[in-house]
């Protein structure tokens, strides 16, 4: 109890102290997320930058950053995200490293975007990217296309997720006075949402951004196949049905020619008004909206049965490329929201294709897992970074 009030505490003195702060810096204002009628270049170059405080203090400096990208269409487009770094000088060998960090699912709407809330305290991976921090790192943390800026959310949809955490990496190099060089070596992070484009990054990066210096990619809970999780939050995973909802809105976002409205009832458009004209719904407020629903109540017509949504659906598998640089893959053995399979599948095809892939099972649920490759994971990532050579277990 003592616990859960400090943490409560912490969180309200961090909120009042952006409150405080908002001269000098704390959130970007709505304005700083607009989209510049012209774009920069190249992929990585930066827009704007707006310093920022991390839970409530300035423990580490922050700075939010929008930055050009790529969208899942190979279109240029602006991403927003945030880049922490330790305050301290970097005392190991060579550059800072710096961590390319995606988050889990946030939801759908702007004041979800990890640029709002990690600076207030308030977003559920704070206490991951300290570990990160505690070691040293700079931790680059991607918004994700359309989280921040208008527009749905591409959520899950794997080459914006892929392209945002690299591109981040590349800003985080750009940022005037950061302790990123531009032969910092880098490293891959994400769990659930995060775990797939995390992943997805670490299959696209030797291609898409070759000049990284990439050296390992840690990814949990990944959801691997779209199709199989769109048959368990349909079925007995739909307590979690808001997290598919999510999904058809961010692949209908990424893929406009699928036309979600047309497949809509009137409850189903109704509440998708509410999303695109409100403040939005994050994850733990939007997930009781949905919950233990199904496709068929909410369509006239089931768009998974269509080989237009088929397709799309197929496209965000995780698993087709190999991965240039070792990875650790870990999954809750009793995971309720993304099936153990989808963690051992991943893991086999890597293997297949010949990858160097660590794999890891922990005793517990999908929020359990959240916490559960930590430790093991910064593990992995400081040996990568010190030439250690890895010990693949394919």
């Amino acid at each position: 109890m003592t616990r859960h009030l400090s943490t409560r505490r912490r969180v309200l003195l961090g909120a009042v102290a952006c409150i405080a702060a908002v001269a000098t810096g704390c959130i970007p204002k709505p304005e700083w997320y607009d989209v510049p009628a012209t774009l920069p270049a190249a992929p990585g170059d930066i827009v704007r930058t707006y310093p920022v405080l991390f839970d409530g203090t300035d423990t580490y400096r922050g700075t939010a950053i929008m930055y050009r990208s790529t969208s899942a269409t190979n279109q240029p487009n602006v991403v927003t995200g945030t880049l922490y770094e330790p305050k301290e000088p970097w005392t190991g060998p060579g550059s800072r490293p710096v961590i390319g960090f995606g988050v889990g699912t946030q939801g759908q709407g702007d004041r979800c975007a990890p640029s709002q809330t990690l600076p207030v305290g308030s977003n559920y991976e704070k206490g991951t990217i300290l570990e990160l921090l505690a070691q040293g790192w700079a931790v680059a943390v991607t918004d994700y296309e359309k989280l921040g800026t208008a527009g749905d959310h591409t959520y899950v949809v794997r080459l914006a997720e892929a392209h945002a955490v690299l591109d981040m990496v590349r800003a985080a190099q750009r940022v005037p006075e950061s302790s990123v060089e531009p032969d910092s070596p880098v490293a891959l992070w994400g769990y659930s949402q995060g775990g797939q484009a995390a992943a997805a990054a670490a299959e696209v990066e030797a291609a898409y951004a070759p000049e990284l210096d990439v050296r390992g990619v840690v990814a949990g809970g990944v959801p691997s196949d779209l199709t199989v999780m769109a048959e368990h939050l349909n079925g007995p995973g739909n307590a979690w049905f808001t997290i598919l909802a999510f999904a058809a809105l961010g692949l209908n976002s990424a893929y406009p020619e699928l036309d979600l409205e047309s497949y809509l009832t009137p409850e189903a458009l109704t509440l998708l008004d509410s999303v695109r004209t409100g403040p939005g719904y994050c994850l733990f407020d939007g997930l009781p909206i949905l919950a233990n629903r199904r496709i068929e109540e909410l369509t006239t017509t089931n768009p998974l049965a269509t080989p237009q949504w088929l397709a799309r659906l197929a496209e965000q598998r995780v698993g087709t490329i190999a991965p240039a640089v070792p990875a650790f893959l870990y999954h809750g053995a009793v995971d309720q929201l993304v099936p153990y399979e989808l963690g051992t599948g991943l893991r086999d095809a890597w293997c297949g294709l010949g990858a160097d892939v660590t794999f890891t099972a922990y005793p517990v649920d999908h929020f359990g897992g959240l916490v559960a490759g930590t430790t093991d994971g910064v593990a992995f990532l400081t040996d990568r970074f010190a030439g250690v050579p890895s010990t693949p277990g394919c």
